[in-house]
């Protein structure tokens, strides 16, 4: 899989930064969640883990992409 997402162009920097940009989206989608629905404070939380669990996908992938570019 790492080799097909780096023969696709995708570098580990990219997923970096997918996985900073999912914590951001993690929080953003907490604050959503809680203003503009009337589910609760437990809605929003099941959002904001949701996404955050994108973020430590992203990073491994970052690290299996930076140790395929080194060889």
């Amino acid at each position: 899989m790492v080799k097909r997402l780096h023969e696709m162009g995708v570098r580990s920097e990219h997923a970096y930064v997918a996985g900073v940009v999912s914590i951001g989206l993690a929080l953003a989608s907490w604050f959503a969640s809680r203003r503009g629905e009337n589910a609760g404070l437990d809605r929003a939380d099941r959002w904001g883990i949701f996404v955050g669990e994108w973020a430590p996908t992203f990073f491994a992938l970052g690290n299996g992409l930076r140790t395929y570019e080194k060889d």
